[in-house]
């Protein structure tokens, strides 16, 4: 049953961490690695785990591949759409990781090409 697999894969914080900063874009490995600070083998064993689970997309741009949120499934579960734009916004280690998300796009703005 696919809404169980989808909740099964929402029980893990990593990976709502992770959800939580695709919803303000798409992001790669090594860019949720550095904001999460945790290792790539486990980003990547998130993401493919959300990945299974339709939460998730990926496209690969040159070298990189990046992910985003599924929004069919948001659409598809409504519940999917509150928690991620209602209830992680409550999460104090969402709100952290949020902040380093911005912290590391400025730095990428002020870091001359």
């Amino acid at each position: 049953m696919e809404l169980v697999q989808v909740m099964r894969a929402l029980g893990d914080e990593n990976r709502l961490r992770i959800l939580n900063l695709l919803r303000k874009g798409n992001l790669n490995v090594g860019e949720l690695e550095q904001i999460l600070g945790i290792n790539q083998s486990n980003v990547s064993r998130h993401l493919n785990r959300l990945r299974q689970t339709d939460l998730i997309i990926n496209e690969k741009e040159a070298q990189w591949v990046y992910y985003r949120i599924n929004y069919s499934m948001l659409h598809r579960y409504p519940l999917l759409n509150e928690i991620l734009n209602k209830e992680l916004d409550k999460i104090e280690q969402c709100i952290r990781d949020l902040e380093a998300l911005k912290q590391y796009r400025y730095k990428l703005r002020a870091i001359p090409d």
